[in-house]
């Protein structure tokens, strides 16, 4: 996944590991894994940038050390024939929101590579393993990242959890908004400038996640790379149109930023606007901010790369039909159960119930076999036990089904659940179904 604007390398990408074995990285006996120390960033910036392929971008370090943490940053170190760094590791803490409006703290690693001559040895295993123990150790109930490639990180009891899914809107067949739709009496929409935007958006942000099942906390450096308060090297940052919305009392209910390209033919306009972030804490915000991006002289065509599964903007106009599916939609975050009474007692259920689920965990921290006991109230607790087990499934499944991105039923259909009593997977799928389903805007 090509990086966006902000810093150079994000996300929990990796170039891959292959399927080099711990055993084949104990047999390494002049490769060290270790956290690096501040002093190291720079070494550290320098292999990161040469494990995605980008050794021409500029050094990165006085970015990565407003993010350093002692003992997150890790990095694998080649000692023939002489110490250099070989692979790279970072994770911190944020909240991820899960259904029912609660947080729980989540591992989030991102800068994960390995050089290309260092493959297949095992050190991603052996990096992943040493930040999941620790995260664990710390209480820890789940970790995220975002996965480049769909085969890599399964291995290491992730699975898909979110989805990234967009529209591309053809303004000349839309017909602009349905008449009738909600609107925000005595609201307005402005153009906000970078500061604005730097000290209003947090606050807005931040009631707006609690609402989204898969959403994730911005650090003050995510406001500050979106709004040119801070560069990266190799990034592409132009400064883009962002409008709030406020209410009739004044407080702000919603921001949009997006970008437009100026393309002309034959002498005609035939711009493209794209939406880069869309917060709305209600749907007469959402009207007013959708009013302006579907109205924008000279732009004839809109595309939203991100938006929640379930925004129901293609219905929103005369002709959903001109809404055709974006060409990116696919998985996006990836989620890893480390505590699972920790992680399935935070979030709320739609049904009173209860199902037992043996998960196999080769790495250990979810294994076993699990009572979820959900109650009418919405409340559940999941506690070990040793009744017979109603589903089997491994910790990735177990991932995909937490926040609600996935059905039971649909990964029994593809063999990655199994009932061990017929009619299981509809019996969970009643009690783990959300009315929202999980979405995370953001990068990492």
């Amino acid at each position: 996944m090509p990086p966006r604007d902000g810093p150079p390398y994000r996300g929990g990408m990796s170039n891959g590991d292959g399927t080099g074995s711990e055993a084949a990285y104990r047999q390494g006996r002049d490769v060290e894994i270790r956290p690096i120390t501040e002093e190291e960033i720079p070494a550290w910036c320098k292999a990161l940038r040469l494990g995605f392929l980008r050794p021409h971008i500029a050094d990165a370090s006085e970015l990565v050390r407003r993010q350093f943490l002692p003992g997150r940053l890790l990095a694998a170190f080649d000692g023939v024939p002489e110490p250099r760094m070989v692979a790279t590791f970072r994770s911190f803490d944020t909240e991820l929101t899960v259904p029912g409006g609660a947080t729980v703290r989540a591992d989030a690693v991102t800068s994960v590579t390995v050089t290309s001559t260092h493959r297949r040895r095992g050190l991603l295993r052996a990096l992943m393993g040493r930040d999941l123990d620790a995260a664990r150790e710390r209480g820890t109930a789940v970790a995220i990242l975002v996965a480049a490639e769909y085969t890599i990180y399964g291995r290491y009891g992730f699975g898909p959890a979110t989805r990234q899914h967009g529209w591309t809107v053809d303004l000349n067949r839309a017909g602009g908004l349905r008449a009738g739709l909600p609107e925000s009496p005595g609201g307005r929409t402005d153009f906000a400038d970078m500061a604005s935007v730097r000290e209003l958006g947090p606050e807005l942000h931040d009631r707006w996640r609690l609402t989204q099942p898969g959403a994730i906390a911005r650090p003050p450096l995510w406001w500050d790379l979106r709004t040119g308060g801070v560069t990266s090297p190799g990034g592409t940052w132009k400064e883009p149109f962002t409008a709030l919305h406020r209410d009739a009392g004044g407080t702000v209910t919603g921001l949009v930023t997006y970008r437009v390209e100026d393309v002309w033919e034959g002498g005609a306009p035939n711009c493209v606007l794209t939406v880069a972030d869309f917060l709305a804490l209600d749907a007469g915000t959402a009207t007013a901010l959708w009013r302006l991006v579907l109205s924008v002289d000279w732009v004839r065509k809109v595309v939203v790369e991100s938006i929640g599964p379930d925004d129901p903007l293609p219905l929103l106009l005369n002709n959903p039909r001109a809404a055709s599916p974006h060409e990116e939609n696919a998985d996006f975050m990836w989620l890893r159960v480390l505590d699972v009474p920790a992680a399935f007692g935070a979030r709320t259920y739609a049904a009173p119930g209860r199902v037992v689920l043996e998960v196999d965990d080769p790495l250990g921290h979810a294994q076993g076999r699990w009572a979820l006991e959900t109650a009418a109230d919405g409340t559940g607790r999941c506690t070990a036990t040793d009744d017979v087990p109603d589903l089997l499934l491994g910790v990735g499944a177990l991932g995909s089904l937490y926040l609600g991105a996935e059905t039971a039923p649909r990964l029994a259909a593809a063999g990655l659940v199994v009932e061990a009593r017929p009619g299981a997977a509809a019996a969970a799928d009643l009690l783990l179904r959300t009315p929202l389903k999980a979405w995370n805007p953001d990068i990492f």
